[in-house]
Parts: structure tokens; sequence; C-alpha cells
């Protein structure tokens, strides 16, 4: 749209033409007496506000109409918001090839050049690590390269044909789980690397090994769609051997059943080598796999269907992070409701009142976010100091609830050596980004497994609360921690329900919240 220029070269001398009109005098014209010339200012002046009044409008209009002009890159925006966002994990033992296969999907999608790669090829040469260099694109600190470990939980972005998705490479070792769970909690999908060298299955998938850790928490922290990826096939201990990846299946999946993975419906199984990029953009090509007629890697993770959270609900984001830039931005993942620029929402467990002054995600701005959606949330009405890792960004009319104990079903997987699980166990919970020591204070069921649902519950009879309870057991028992936590009955806000529970580094039991004090009280 053509738009007027209030310094127009025609419409200057219009006014300008008028002005000198109203005070050029002209020598036909009869001589003006001293009233006239006393009382003609005014409307000249009048003459003038007006053409400068004129002037005011036309640029008042112009200014309108460039802004008009710039408006359409939100419009922009909301096509790129069609495609849905999902956040992909990465988990599994250390060395089964996460960091390499993330690279190697970065490079396949176009988020890394050839010169870039090139210079990752020769600095992992330099350091007598060849095969390293595709998981350089992931591990970006020093450290991470020199060991050949990932520690803290990396962050990619790329998108297929119908989705934008976000790549969370967590950490192999078990020094390392914490992070791990760290990125666990914010995701939607996880891949479960397993490496199918020779004596790196076993030595991930047995004891000592985190690959059923891993599993393990993934479930519990709501990961509900699993990607088991066989890595490394074409290795010379393996080249691309039917009867190897057969037998991987076979073992793991009793396992991904008892773990509450539903195989037929939310497991997918696939062979890859994340080092060359086979089978992962492209379907195996026969020459190089005779036996393998299914689907690549990316044709997986775009077909998967993920259970859809409610825009509408109220607003729940755990703050996972938290910097001062011009007011204090937090960074989290929005679990449920939409946060839109404006709004007014609580910071709890503090009850601290904020407006939200923008919204980022994937580095750019936007006017609202949504379930699913990474953010950075820049905020008003608080302190940068004032905000912690595991509090909730949350809606004024129906704030998360803040406690200081709660009921839960917990399932033991481990206990330390010599150790029972009873009235005054301490351990470490984790539950979405809250990590906070915890004691259990109260054993008050335990759940018999193997009664048969159809069994009447009225002729069920009362049992007293148990002393204690072993490995395998599942029990409600009663949990406090020393400060208010923020969370949610796993019934209703599932991914504020569930939790796991370490001690010493292991992970000894994972549950759901069953029961919390009533609103407003922190305790029962």
């Amino acid at each position: 749209m053509a738009t007027l220029n209030p310094f127009d070269a025609d419409l200057v001398e219009a006014d300008w033409s008028r002005e000198d009109a109203a005070v050029d005098v002209d020598g036909a014209e009869p001589m003006q007496t001293e009233s006239e010339t006393l009382t003609r200012p005014p409307e000249d002046v009048k003459e003038i506000e007006a053409g400068v009044q004129s002037l005011e409008l036309g640029s008042k209009g112009k200014m309108k109409e460039m802004l008009h002009v710039e408006e359409p890159e939100p419009e922009e925006e909301n096509e790129e918001n069609k495609k849905r966002h999902l956040n992909v994990v990465f988990i599994g033992h250390v060395d089964a090839g996460k960091s390499t296969t993330g690279g190697q999907i970065l490079f396949l999608s176009g988020q890394v050049d050839d010169r870039t790669i090139q210079k990752y090829e020769t600095e992992a040469k330099d350091k007598n690590r060849e095969s390293w260099y595709m998981a350089y694109i992931m591990d970006t600190n020093e450290e991470e390269r020199v060991k050949g470990k990932t520690v803290e939980v990396g962050r990619a972005h790329f998108e297929t044909e119908n989705t934008r998705f976000t790549i969370l490479d967590a950490p192999g070792h078990k020094s390392y789980v914490p992070n791990m769970i760290s990125g666990a909690s914010q995701a939607d999908i996880g891949v479960l690397v397993i490496s199918a060298r020779k004596g790196e299955f076993e030595t991930g998938y047995e004891k000592g090994g985190q690959t059923k850790e891993h599993v393990l928490i993934a479930n519990t922290l709501g990961v509900a769609k699993l990607v088991v990826v066989i890595n490394k096939m074409d290795d010379p201990t393996v080249n691309w051997d039917k009867s190897r990846y057969d037998e991987i299946e076979s073992k793991i999946t009793p396992f991904l059943k008892t773990s509450g993975y539903n195989v037929k419906k939310d497991v997918h199984f696939l062979p890859i080598s994340g080092l060359v990029g086979s089978n992962i953009k492209d379907r195996l090509d026969k020459k190089v796999c005779s036996w393998w007629d299914g689907p690549g890697l990316f044709e997986v993770l775009d077909r998967i269907e993920v259970p859809l959270r409610d825009p509408n609900g109220p607003v729940r984001m755990p703050i996972i992070d938290k910097y001062k830039d011009m007011g204090t931005t937090v960074m989290g993942k929005i679990e449920y409701g939409t946060i839109k620029k404006g709004d007014s929402l609580l910071v709890m467990p503090n009850k601290a009142n904020v407006k939200v002054l923008s919204i980022y995600c994937d580095e750019k701005e936007v006017r609202q976010a949504g379930p699913a959606e990474n953010v950075r949330v820049k905020l008003s009405g608080i302190e940068e100091e004032d905000v912690l890792s595991g509090f909730v960004l949350s809606s004024i009319s129906n704030p998360v609830a803040a406690v200081s104990e709660f009921h839960a079903k917990l399932q033991i997987f481990d206990l330390l050596d010599n150790a029972i699980f009873t009235a005054g166990y301490v351990a470490v919970l984790h539950i979405h980004s809250v990590v906070e020591e915890c004691e259990i204070v109260e054993l008050i069921e335990e759940i018999d497994t193997k009664r048969r649902k159809d069994d009447d519950p009225k002729k069920k009879n009362p049992k007293r609360k148990p002393l204690f309870v072993k490995i395998g057991a599942v029990v409600v028992c009663r949990i406090q921690v020393n400060n208010l936590i923020c969370i949610e009955n796993f019934s209703y806000f599932p991914q504020l329900g569930r939790f796991t529970l370490r001690t010493e580094g292991k992970t000894v039991a994972i549950g759901k919240v069953v029961k919390i004090p009533n609103p407003g009280n922190s305790t029962f």
C-alpha cells in the first residue's frame, strides 16, 4: 500500500502557497487600514496552524502505515507455529553414541554445514579421536570433548516436514544421572540409544549399566513414547547382522514391558549407524542391509503421536533456570496452559505476582506459547535472586499446590546393601525440576500386585500398616520435605505428579503423587 509522504514536494508547496497567499500584498489590492492590519494576523496564524496540523496528521498517518507495513512478521510466525513442537531426549548407557547420533541428525537436517564438520574432524584427529567428530556438534565444552563424555544436557533444534524438534542430549554416565533427569523431565519422546557392538550392549544393560535406569526414569518422568535405536550396526563386530539386532530386541523387550511401556503401541525399534548416518534421514539402502524394510529415524519421529495437552487449562511451567537481563528471565517447558505477553501470573511457592514482558521460543520473540514449548519468559515484579530452579510459573486463578508433605504410591526398584525401606528412610526427591531431600515418615499400605482386579473390595480385610518393605514392593507412603515444593496430584497433572527417589547415586524408587493437602494448606 502506497503511503503519502508528509514532506512530499507538492504537499509542502500547497501548504506554503496558502500561507503566502494570506500574507502576500498585491499592488492592485486596496491599501489595508490599521484595524485590518491588527485583525488579520490571527486569521493568518489559524491558517498556518491548520497547515502545520495537516503536516502533523500526514506524518502520523505515515508512521502508522509504516508500522502497518512491518506487521506481517507475526503472521509468518503463525505459519511456522502450524508445525507441532516436540522435545526429544536421547538416553542410554555411556558410549552408546547419543551425541554422535544427535550431531548426525543436525548435519543431515541442514543445521550444520560441511565446513564446520571438517573443522570438527580435524580437531578430533588432533586428539586421536577420529570417530568423535560428530559428537562435537552436541558436546560443546572442552571437558566433554577431551573425555568423550556428555556432562550437561545439550540442546539443539531441527525440523522435519511436519514437526519442529528440540533435541535434549542427556549424559549417559552414572555420575551425571541428575542432569539426565533434568533433560528427561522436559521431553515428550525418548530415543533410547543402544550399542550393538559386541560387549557394549551387555555392559550397558546388565547390573551397573545405565540402560535400565534411564528407561525407568524416562517412563517415570512422563516420556510416553520410546524409539529404541540399535546403533553401531556398521561396526566390524556386527556388520548389519540381523541375528545381533534380534538378540538385543528380544532381551530388552521384557524389561520395557515391566517398566510400564506398551511395546506394541508406544515403542519403535530400528537399526541405525549414527557415525555414517545410515537409516536416519533416508531409509536404508538394500545394498547396505538387505533385511530391513522399515522406516528411518526421521520418518518414525515425524509419525509419532503424543497426547495433546490442554492449551486453555491453568498455566504450569516448572522453572529450570533463570538469569538477569534487563529484568528477570526464567527458562522452562510449558506443561499446561498458554502464556501470553502481558499476562499476570504467580511464581510459586513464594506467591510472587509477576507480569510477562516478553516470550522467546527457539531464540525468536513470540506473542504467546503453549504446551510442550521450551521458552524463555522475561518477567517484571520479581528479582532474579528470588527465583529458584523448581519454582513454577502458575495461573493466579488456579495456582499450583505448594506443600511440604504428600502421599505417594512408590515402586521400590533398588536398595543399597543391607538397607530396608521403612519409616525414617531418607532419599533425594526428583520431581519435574525440583531436587529436594525428603524423608519417608509413614508407610500407609503395601499394595498386593498379584491380587486379581475383580476381587470384591468389600471383602478385602483391612491390613495393618507395614513396618518395612523389600525390593520390588509397591507401597503407599507419606513423604515430607523441609522446604515448600510445587507438585500436583498425578491424576490431574501427570507431569507434576511423577518422581524418582535416589540415594548415593542410585535410583531406589519411582513414584506418583496420589494425595496432596487441601488447597491453602502445606501439610495434612
